[in-house]
């Protein structure tokens, strides 16, 4: 299940031509998910989420030149509202590490199957994340070390920590005060924090935006 109104609209980015294809002819007969856009570069992919942000963009994290960790915290920096599954050939700690730092909620295999795959879409755009089988025991030894959030609270503490009041978010959010209150009070939990400023130094020390 996803939390979106309609079909999941997403993007492919990875600088294979070939895998582009082979992702969008697996994706094309499923009836709640719309590729609405190829990118080959980062730079194209950051262009796509300026002109029409997708829900999602799938993103291959060993690309040429921007490769997929760059992206991702581009992304995380300009479009917080699109989500970012990571695709990759690597089950390596530090890849896996440093994509959720950048604020990818989903790292899943290339070799994975489509059902998979489908089930990472599914639960990325649900408002939680999905890691492949052959990750997720590394995810045992990261969870100290990332905090894991919401889509909504990734939302929220990027708005506090550069400033906004629980008004503003609410408005900017189209949600209501109380629910601000209560993704607020989360984020204190989990993080053991309040302050922008504290705020904003977990979030550029995990790569969710920039100074």
């Amino acid at each position: 299940m996803n939390d979106l109104p309609g079909p999941i609209r997403l993007v492919i980015v990875d600088d294979h031509s070939l895998v582009r294809d082979g992702l969008r002819a697996r994706l094309a007969v499923v009836p709640h998910l719309q590729v609405i856009g190829e990118a080959a570069s980062g730079a194209e992919a950051l262009a796509l989420a300026a002109a029409d942000p997708p829900d999602l963009m799938l993103i291959d994290v060993g690309m040429r030149g921007m490769n997929g960790i760059e992206l991702a915290t581009a992304l995380r920096a300009r479009h917080p509202e699109v989500r970012v599954l990571m695709l990759s050939m690597y089950d390596n700690r530090e890849y896996v590490l440093s994509a959720i730092r950048a604020g990818a909620r989903g790292y899943v295999l290339k070799e994975s199957p489509t059902e998979e795959i489908l089930s990472a879409i599914s639960a990325v755009c649900g408002g939680g994340s999905y890691f492949s089988a052959q990750v997720s025991d590394l995810m045992l030894q990261l969870g100290a070390t990332v905090p894991q959030l919401t889509a909504r609270e990734h939302e929220v503490l990027l708005l506090l920590a550069h400033g906004r009041s629980n008004k503003l978010i609410a408005k900017e959010l189209d949600i209501s005060v109380r629910t601000v209150e209560t993704h607020r009070f989360s984020l204190r939990r989990k993080l053991g924090v309040d302050s922008a400023s504290e705020l904003l130094k977990i979030a550029v020390t995990n790569g969710w935006t920039t100074l």
